[in-house]
């Protein structure tokens, strides 16, 4: 009698989307922790906020659907899109805008097209575009870290800013709050101001904006831990940085007045959140091996361009989501040739 033994895909055993989410949870701890000691409590309070908003959105779109709750809401994908989206936005953001964002990404994003494995674009980032677009204002203005500011919040301080806009002691989100070494960069450098000057400046560290280098670090190491355990392949994320590293070392080789060091780009904003964490999302981006190289390279340069001539100080949330919508097409033409076919 002949005996098949069963290979990936077809995996035995406990629920393995909760163990890779859980895994994805797991490697974001680090980079969590280096939000709070750099902007402080107020990162907890908004990912708290999320998880509460997203697993209840969770629940009601699965009763509606006629859906069973328990396999479903446990399997961490919610919390996964809550704890992303929470630290894509600004630690003093109000209530109502982390609780619209989320709503809209596990609604909108994501139910609406069915659910888990069906959305064709990553939720966390829906989400997040839709913000940025609807509230430029309030998803702009970041806290700079403790070391250079004299309003340093705690948590009950940083609550009350947060639900009801003003501390006990008078103090409101814009007397505590400021723009991003990114921001920073890109309008100074829109006012002939040389990048080589701006990086000089205390909101900017060694390698990037000030603790943001650390942050992107602590999210690298993450990522490397997600390759290790094999949760991610490492194409995408060697695509993407690989391709912001070349276009904005190519250019700041030739044109150095228009853009920051390739280190630069590399450890500020959401270049490995986003390298690590969220373009190498399965259901939304490409599924073939030549096509995660493709996918990542594109949304390596996209988020370049868009971080030098477009509008907005980062374009990693535009660049995945452009990707998402070209995943199809990129999945079409990178096909693996079918064993024994000929043209």
């Amino acid at each position: 009698m002949a005996i098949f033994r069963m290979s990936p895909p077809f995996l035995a055993g406990t629920n393995r989307v909760t163990l890779q989410m859980l895994q994805v949870i797991l490697a974001m701890i680090p980079a969590v922790a280096a939000m709070v000691y750099f902007f402080g409590p107020a990162v907890l309070i908004n990912i708290t906020l999320a998880l509460i908003v997203a697993l209840l959105a969770e629940a009601v779109m699965l009763t509606l659907r006629k859906r069973p709750i328990k396999p479903f809401i446990t399997d961490g994908s919610a919390a996964v899109t809550a704890v992303l989206l929470a630290v894509a936005i600004p630690p003093l953001a109000p209530w109502w805008l982390t609780v619209t964002g989320i709503l809209f990404a596990i609604i909108f994003a994501k139910h609406l097209y069915g659910g888990l494995g069906y959305n064709p674009f990553n939720p966390a980032m829906v989400g997040y575009v839709l913000l940025l677009v609807s509230f430029p204002l309030e998803m702009t203005t970041w806290l700079p870290v403790d070391s250079l500011t004299d309003k340093s919040l705690d948590l009950h301080s940083a609550f009350q800013l947060i639900f009801y806009g003003e501390t006990s002691a008078g103090w409101t989100a814009d007397t505590v709050s400021g723009a991003t070494p990114l921001d920073t960069m890109k309008t100074q450098i829109g006012q002939s101001i040389a990048p080589v000057y701006i990086v000089n400046q205390n909101l900017f560290g060694s390698l990037g904006g000030l603790g943001w280098e650390w942050i992107n670090i602590w999210f690298a190491i993450g990522g490397l831990y997600l390759l290790y355990r094999r949760v991610i392949s490492w194409h995408v994320p060697v695509a993407m940085i690989g391709t912001l590293f070349v276009m904005s070392g190519v250019t700041y080789l030739f044109a150095p007045e228009i853009t920051g060091s390739p280190l630069f780009h590399l450890t500020s904003g959401g270049t490995m959140i986003g390298a690590f964490f969220i373009a190498t999302d399965p259901v939304s981006g490409s599924t073939t091996v030549k096509g995660r190289l493709v996918f990542g390279a594109g949304v390596g340069a996209l988020t370049y361009i868009i971080r030098v001539w477009g509008g907005y100080p980062d374009g990693v949330a535009f660049a995945v989501l452009l990707m998402n919508m070209l995943a199809p097409l990129i999945d079409y033409y990178t096909q693996p040739k079918v064993y024994g076919a000929t043209k």
